[in-house]
Order: C-alpha cells, then sequence, then structure tokens
C-alpha cells in the first residue's frame, strides 16, 4: 500500500513539474517584457523632457509604482528631477536628486549604478550651473565623467564632455573648455554619430571662440551648428539664438544682437515651461537697449527679470542685472541712484569673467561721471589685464587643440589598425568558404556552359552581322558631306561680309568645328589647347548669356600650359553644363569661373558657376552623356596609374554676396600618365 502511494505521488510530480517550470518562467518572461517596455517609454521620456516637463513628470509619477526599488526606479527619479529643474522648482529637484544619490551609494558595490551614479552627478552638476557655482559643476560633471567612462553609454560620456566643457567656460578656463569640446567630437566621431546631431559641440566651440574674441571662428562654428536649427530642441534653440546674439554683442553690433535676443525671447514666450531662459534672456535684452540708448526698454527688461531671479535667489544674475542698473542711472543722468545702486549691489565669487569685464566697465564710466580718475584709471588697468589675459588664454587653447589632435589621430590609427588585422582574418575566412561554394558551382557552371555555348555561338555571329552592317551604314553617311566641304562654304561665306559682326561670330563657329573635328580622335590634349577650345566656346555663348555675365579665368604663371596633358573635353564639358544647367535661365549676375593653379606635384583644374548649385533636375536637363564619358575616361585613365586623377563636385558659396553655385574641381598629378599599359 505505502509502495502504491510512493508510485502515485512521483507521477503526480512529474506531471505537475512541467506545470510549475512553465509557470515560473512565465512570470519571468513576463517581468522581462515588463521592463522591456519601461525602458521604452522612459528613452521617449528622455527625449520630450525640455519641451513638455509637466507632463514627464506626471508620467514618470504614474510609472514608478510600477518599477519597484531599483535602477530603472531611480533612472525615472532621476528623469523627474530633470523636470523639476527645466521648471525651476529648484527644491524638488534637488530633494529627488538626493534620494537618487542615497540608492547609489547604498548599492555602490553593484557595478550596474556606475550609469546611475554618472547621470545623477550630471544633473548635480546642471543645478550648479543654474546658480552659477562653477567650480561645484566642475567637480560634478568630472565625476559624472568617470561613472559614465566606467558603466555608461557613449552618448551619456559625449553630454557630460559637453557639460564640462561649458563649465570650464564659464570658469574662464577656456583651453580647458576647448580640450572638453574636441573630446566630445572625438567620442562623436567613434560612435559615427551624424551630422544633424553634433549641433552642441559646433556651437560649444563657437562660444569658446567669442570668449577668446576669435569671431571668424565663431562664426565658423556657428555656421555648423546653424544648419541643424530645425532639429534642435526648444532649449538648444535657446542656447543657440542666446550665445549668437552676445558674440554679436561683444563685437558691438548691438542691432545684429538685438535680432538674436528678440528671437530667442519669442521661442521662451511659446513655451511658458523656459521660465528661466526666458528671463535670462531679457536681461540681455535690457543691457542692448540700454546701450543702443532706450533707457525706457532697458528699465522695462531690466525690473521684469529682477524679480524672477530675485525669487530663486541666483546671486550671479542679481549680480550682473545691478551692474546694468548703475550703468543705466548714468545713461539717464541720475549719478545719486548710481550710488545707491552700487552701495547695495552684493559680492559674490561665483562671477563668470565676462560679468566681471563689463561691471568694470561701468564702473569705470560711473568714476569718471563722479570725477575719481584714480578709480576710473584702475578699472581701466583691470579690464587690460584681462584682455591680456584672454590673449594667453588664446595661445594655451591652440596648444590643447594640437595635442589633442594628436593624441585622437594617434587612437584613430591604433583602432584602424585593429580592424584592419580582424578584417584580414575574416576575409581568410570567407576565402576558405568561398573556394568550396565556388568549387560546388564550378562543376554546376561546366555543366550548363556546354549548353549556352552553342547558343552563344549563335548569338554572336548574328551580332558581328548587325554590326558590320551598322558599321557600313555609318560610313556611308560619313562619306555623303565632307567635313571641309562645310568650312569652304563657311569661308566663302565669310569672305562676303568681312568686318561684320555676324562675320566674326561665323569665323569663331568655324574655328570651333574645325578644332572640335580635330580632337575628335584624340583622348588627350594640351592644357593649352584645351583651354583655347573653352574660351572660343564661351565667347560664343556670351551675347545669349547678356551683359550680367562675366567669365573669370585664373592661371598660375609658373604652369607651361602647353607641358601639361589631360583628357580631351575635360573642362569645356563641365562649361558647357553650367552655362545650361546653371546660368542660363539665371537672373542677375551670372558668374562663370575657370582656375588651373599649381600644387604641390599636382595641377588643380576647378569650374566654378553661381547658377544656384548642383540639382538633380533642371529646366534644360540633358543626358548626362558628358560628364558620364569624362567619368568613364578617369577611371580608365587611374587604373593605369599609381597616383590616380580625382574629380569632384560640390555646391560652394561664391562670392561675396552668399550665392550657391556648382564647382567641379580635378586634381592631376604631374607624372600622370596616358599611356594605357601597365
Amino acid at each position: 500500500m505505502e509502495s502504491r502511494n510512493i508510485v502515485l505521488f512521483i507521477c503526480i510530480f512529474f506531471l505537475l513539474f512541467p506545470v510549475l517550470f512553465a509557470g515560473c518562467g512565465f512570470r519571468r518572461d513576463a517581468e522581462s517584457r515588463n521592463l522591456s517596455w519601461l525602458e521604452n517609454v522612459l528613452s521617449e521620456l528622455e527625449d520630450n523632457t525640455s519641451e513638455e516637463p509637466d507632463e514627464v513628470c506626471a508620467s514618470v509619477d504614474s510609472l514608478l509604482p510600477l518599477a519597484g526599488d531599483s535602477v530603472l526606479y531611480y533612472r525615472l527619479v532621476v528623469l523627474k528631477a530633470k523636470s523639476k529643474l527645466f521648471l525651476a522648482e529648484f527644491d524638488s529637484s534637488t530633494m529627488l536628486l538626493r534620494a537618487a544619490e542615497n540608492f547609489c551609494d547604498r548599492n555602490s558595490h553593484d557595478t550596474r549604478v556606475d550609469g546611475l551614479y554618472a547621470n545623477v552627478f550630471n544633473m548635480w552638476g546642471n543645478v550648479y550651473g543654474r546658480f552659477a557655482v562653477y567650480d561645484s559643476a566642475v567637480w560634478a560633471f568630472e565625476k559624472a565623467y568617470r561613472y559614465a567612462s566606467a558603466g555608461g553609454t557613449s552618448e551619456g560620456v559625449l553630454n557630460v564632455c559637453l557639460n564640462l566643457a561649458d563649465s570650464y567656460v564659464r570658469r574662464g578656463r577656456y583651453d580647458l573648455g576647448s580640450y572638453w569640446y574636441n573630446h566630445a567630437l572625438s567620442v562623436a566621431d567613434s560612435i559615427q554619430m551624424p551630422e544633424e546631431k553634433r549641433f552642441p559641440i559646433y556651437y560649444g566651440l563657437a562660444q569658446v571662440s567669442m570668449e577668446l574674441r576669435d569671431f571668424g571662428m565663431c562664426d565658423y562654428y556657428y555656421g555648423l551648428a546653424e544648419r541643424q536649427y530645425d532639429k534642435m530642441q526648444p532649449y538648444e534653440k535657446h542656447i543657440y539664438l542666446n550665445n549668437r546674439g552676445n558674440s554679436y554683442y561683444y563685437r558691438q553690433d548691438y542691432e545684429q544682437a538685438l535680432g538674436y535676443f528678440r528671437r530667442s525671447l519669442a521661442l521662451t514666450t511659446a513655451h511658458q515651461e523656459m521660465e528661466f531662459e526666458r528671463n535670462l534672456t531679457m536681461v540681455n535684452l535690457g543691457e542692448v537697449f540700454m546701450l543702443l540708448g532706450q533707457t525706457d526698454s532697458a528699465s522695462y527688461y531690466l525690473n521684469r527679470c529682477h524679480q524672477f531671479f530675485f525669487s530663486v535667489n541666483n546671486e550671479s544674475a542679481l549680480y550682473y542685472i545691478d551692474t546694468q542698473l548703475i550703468e543705466l542711472a548714468l545713461k539717464e543722468g541720475n549719478i545719486g541712484q548710481a550710488k545707491r545702486m552700487l552701495k547695495i549691489t552684493r559680492d559674490t565669487d561665483n562671477i563668470e569673467p565676462n560679468m566681471i569685464r563689463i561691471r568694470n566697465r561701468y564702473l569705470e564710466h560711473y568714476f569718471e561721471a563722479i570725477g575719481d580718475y584714480r578709480n576710473a584709471y584702475r578699472y581701466q588697468d583691470l579690464n587690460r589685464r584681462m584682455d591680456d589675459s584672454i590673449r594667453n588664454e588664446r595661445v594655451k587653447m591652440r596648444a590643447a587643440e594640437i595635442a589633442l589632435k594628436y593624441k585622437r589621430d594617434s587612437t584613430l590609427m591604433k583602432q584602424e589598425l585593429f580592424i584592419e588585422q580582424k578584417e584580414n582574418q575574416v576575409l581568410t575566412l570567407y576565402q576558405w568558404l568561398w573556394g568550396i561554394v565556388v568549387g560546388v558551382l564550378l562543376v554546376s557552371a561546366v555543366a550548363l556552359a556546354a549548353v549556352f555555348y552553342r547558343r552563344r555561338q549563335r548569338e554572336k555571329e548574328l551580332w558581328q552581322l548587325q554590326t558590320a552592317i551598322a558599321s557600313l551604314r555609318l560610313e556611308n553617311i560619313r562619306n555623303r558631306i565632307s567635313p571641309h566641304f562645310i568650312f569652304n562654304v563657311l569661308n566663302r561665306e565669310m569672305n562676303l561680309h568681312k568686318g561684320d559682326e555676324e562675320s566674326r561670330n561665323l569665323l569663331e563657329l568655324t574655328k570651333l568645328l574645325r578644332r572640335n573635328l580635330e580632337l575628335t580622335d584624340k583622348m588627350v590634349v594640351s592644357l593649352a589647347d584645351e583651354l583655347d577650345f573653352v574660351n572660343t566656346y564661351v565667347r560664343l555663348e556670351e551675347q545669349s548669356l547678356g551683359d550680367e555675365f562675366e567669365y573669370r579665368l585664373e592661371v598660375d604663371g609658373s604652369i607651361d600650359l602647353c607641358k601639361v596633358q589631360i583628357p580631351a573635353m575635360l573642362l569645356q564639358i563641365p562649361v558647357e553644363n553650367a552655362i545650361k544647367h546653371g546660368l542660363r535661365l539665371k537672373e542677375g549676375k551670372r558668374l562663370l569661373c575657370l582656375s588651373v593653379r599649381e600644387g604641390e606635384g599636382e595641377v588643380i583644374l576647378s569650374v566654378c558657376d553661381n547658377g544656384g548649385g548642383y540639382r538633380m533636375k533642371s529646366v534644360n536637363h540633358g543626358t548626362g552623356t558628358g560628364m558620364k564619358v569624362i567619368t568613364q575616361t578617369i577611371q580608365l585613365l587611374n587604373a593605369y596609374n599609381s597616383r590616380p586623377m580625382v574629380m569632384k563636385i560640390n555646391n560652394v558659396p561664391v562670392g561675396g554676396d552668399g550665392s550657391i553655385g556648382c564647382e567641379v574641381r580635378y586634381t592631376v598629378p604631374s607624372d600622370y600618365s596616358y599611356s594605357l599599359k601597365k
């Protein structure tokens, strides 16, 4: 009886075990799917934080009960802290960050919290930055960088690098700011970040150049960032507009600065959650209006933003606003008010160098106004020393950029060598696999070859017959009228109209036709002959292009045009395309530039127009045969040369009016051979 019970128990156990195991597996799968779903929702919320911080806070509150006491739970907490920071609710933001940091401290032995640590310290750095405590911000971002490098993502490392660079710039360490922006650019290269996502790096480098008063590089980087303006988030657009307005402010181009600040105000007004950014823009507007002599507008904006920054106790902003109010009182001739403002202005250690420089300038004005020239000179001397410091920082920044570039190039070279080794191993494996596959296919191919051989032979005989017939027909057409007969008739007509404009045009046309006939059977011509042909062609086209057409030919005097050999029609075809597709229907000034200059062991030829740039389709669309012939000719010749001839087609700015044109550029090595022999 007992043995029967034992057997029954064993049978029931083996029947129920798969069900129990399946139930446990189902629960694990459900939990896994739940975490995966939460990860996806978290990523979407992070993308929307700057635009809809209120909605993000509400969504996080509904998701927190689903996450449990886990890393994912506190990632949601950090996201809520970020949303509160955008809403200028600083107390709530810091409280949430402390809770996330405490969780990380309790689980510091677990490497999975490294990424969360990086997010927490990155947010602490942003909080310190809002209150202009940049020493603490740098400390927090450096810790965030260490944790992100240990356990975060490459995108997280890139974000921390940008924040760290910005904090160093705010502290006046422009060399370190430039270093970290360039380091961010290296990280972007390593993860192959697309160009449209790199604009924060570009306007950061522009900010460094602005601080060092290198406005040429400043405009270059802002130009790169501006191309992606439509893809920016609202707070990123604010950063771009505000900083670009500052760049014109430092150039004393206040009208341009005012335009950017007004765009920033309109943007932040349309997004009510951007209260901090809106009031920061009002500070800049108030100063620009003051410098333009519009004191009523200046007073309006400065007093409005003063109330906000006083309510959040932002000492740096209040220091800057009080400085503006001192200068505003001087502008209005109220020296007593300026003196009272100077007495109540609070000094603080967390002030950017630019703010100190502006305050020194306004204090210089104040002491000049009251006749205290000793103090006026003292503040003028302080600014002079700061200018000297900026020049020194520019030198240090250049040195840091060179060192970083060398390090980045060395790292890339090592990576490329490693990748090349792995590719060679994979290639060897593929060669073996392909050898086996080819062996199998070869047997099948031999069997099929016999079947198709006779069919191929019959098709070949038919093709040869058709080719012979077509050749005879073409020969017959050629022999009907001799080209020399055409030239003789044209010459006779020109003799009857000597001195007429039509005769000169006919002469040029005859020269063009005769030269074209001479070049028909030539693959290579001298550069002198090609330029002569092109010049003749352009002269014939000038009348149809009108008086606003301008043709520029720039030839390096050190080049012997008769000795340089190039493929026939290499310049004529792009010149014809430029006139036909770019200039013929263009309104206004039409410009065609042809350049021949000498490089290092090469000759560089370029054809450029201002016809609006290369377009896939134009009104005067052609067959594309000309450029196809040139491309195939270059490919054929490059196969017989160690140094290739290079052709590039790009859209480039032309002239000083911002017009866009198409440039066809050839780089021809000096030792280029046109012999079709290996």
